[in-house]
């Protein structure tokens, strides 16, 4: 049973996960170069678990009690040592990532998970950067992590079929859903989500319908929670291009390839919700 967690990276996905874990019950240490930057993680899960409190989706107790169990950890090494598992939530980019995992390799018992929440990126590719590949796993969490119930649990070909079960406890433990997928670009959310996205910002471009009639098409029309371009906002602009260009790289699908309104979007710095401005207009964070 996992009972201490790490979190490495305390951006918005970090932040998140913290929060998820932490009101699982779990101890968690929250992780990361920048001081500044756990500061501010910790700053927003405390008013995440209060606007929970004052909307009665949780006790003002629990939230107190969650916000207890999570601490800042400058020293990565004495917290990776007591961890049952190692979540890393570091930038989109692989050549970080193995750098993060070598690291993590090296400082934690040999007993201990270490996952990635990379949306899109090998899993094998970043396990070999350890001495043991077969305790590393994908964990890909949805963001905002409180609200979104699916976990997306990633095995690669060394993946040890044992670590599994306790995975698939702790998510439960969240009040989330796995899934597992085998270890292939874009796994299944990424890979769906994506092309979804590009060809609803290919309609966009094309001026078949507008921004709000094409997500309007697909709440209404098709059951689905929200539009894929106030999705794609959400995520960032910036980073469906980052995982669009990867996808259409090692598939090969046209239908991968972004098309020039995203580009232009990233070139204008209009990212989504988090600029301010992307396919819809969005308060400034």
């Amino acid at each position: 049973m996992i009972g201490r967690v790490v979190v490495i990276g305390a951006g918005t996905m970090g932040a998140g996960i913290a929060h998820a874990v932490a009101l699982a019950g779990c101890e968690l240490r929250l992780s990361d170069s920048d001081a500044g930057a756990v500061a501010r993680a910790l700053t927003k899960i405390r008013t995440t678990l209060s606007d929970g409190a004052s909307r009665k989706k949780i006790s003002a107790e629990d939230a107190d009690a969650a916000f207890a169990r999570i601490t800042a950890a400058p020293d990565l090494r004495a917290a990776a040592d007591e961890a049952d598992l190692l979540i890393e939530a570091v930038v989109e980019d692989l050549d970080i990532k193995r750098q993060v995992f070598a690291e993590a390799d090296r400082i934690t018992r040999p007993t201990t998970i270490l996952a990635t929440n990379t949306s899109s990126l090998s899993v094998s590719r970043i396990a070999a950067a350890t001495a043991n590949p077969s305790r590393v796993v994908g964990m890909h969490f949805f963001n905002p992590v409180h609200v979104m119930q699916l976990v997306e649990l990633v095995i690669h070909d060394r993946t040890d079929p044992s670590i599994l079960p306790t995975l698939r406890e702790f998510v439960a433990r969240m009040n989330k859903t796995s899934i597992v997928v085998r270890d292939s670009p874009g796994f299944a959310s990424s890979r769906l989500g994506v092309a979804l996205g590009l060809e609803a910002m290919r309609m966009l471009e094309q001026g078949v319908a507008s921004a709000a009639d094409i997500d309007t098409a697909m709440t209404l029309g098709y059951g689905h929670p929200m539009g894929p371009l106030r999705v794609s906002d959400l995520i960032g602009l910036d980073v469906r291009l980052k995982i669009a260009d990867y996808l259409h790289r090692e598939l090969g699908a046209p239908h991968f390839e972004p098309p020039e309104i995203l580009r232009q979007k990233v070139r204008d710095g209009e990212l989504g919700r988090k600029t301010g401005k992307g396919f819809y207009d969005w308060p400034r964070e």
